[in-house]
């Protein structure tokens, strides 16, 4: 092992533990808005994974590099469909269309008491007699 890749391990495994910490210490109601927003700016992760790439001389530089492509390209992905969604949550439902207004014709008749519309004096209801309710 090169003393290179002592050192990059070192750093990687270091920032995981701080990552760890950090995100330990942020309460369950704001880790989603919270990792949402931060997953999708996480584009610089893939930049750094695509600059590993471009400078790996060896079969492990190269799959050190499409791993942290992989999984910097999901964590960007990832973050823009829960932010989505989060977002989603917050737009207004559309409004349902105002009911049927009674007509002024109508509205007098039932006001009175009067027998349903198409029965006569005389007739009896199909009802029953009762109104409509």
């Amino acid at each position: 092992m090169s003393t290179a890749l002592v050192t990059d391990l070192t750093i990687f495994v270091l920032a995981l533990l701080v990552g760890i910490e950090v995100i330990g210490k942020v309460p369950a109601t704001l880790h989603t808005p919270l990792m949402s927003a931060a997953n999708s700016i996480h584009g610089i992760v893939l930049v750094g994974a695509l600059l590993i790439g471009l400078t790996a001389h060896s079969a492990v530089g190269y799959l050190l590099a499409f791993v942290a492509s992989f999984f910097a390209a999901a964590n960007v992905v990832g973050g823009y469909v829960v932010t989505g969604r989060m977002l989603k949550m917050f737009r207004r439902k559309p409004v349902a269309p105002a009911p049927a207004k009674v007509t002024a014709e109508a509205a007098p008749a039932a006001a009175a008491g009067a027998a349903p519309a198409g029965v006569g004096a005389g007739q009896a209801s199909p009802n029953g007699g009762r109104r409509p309710s």
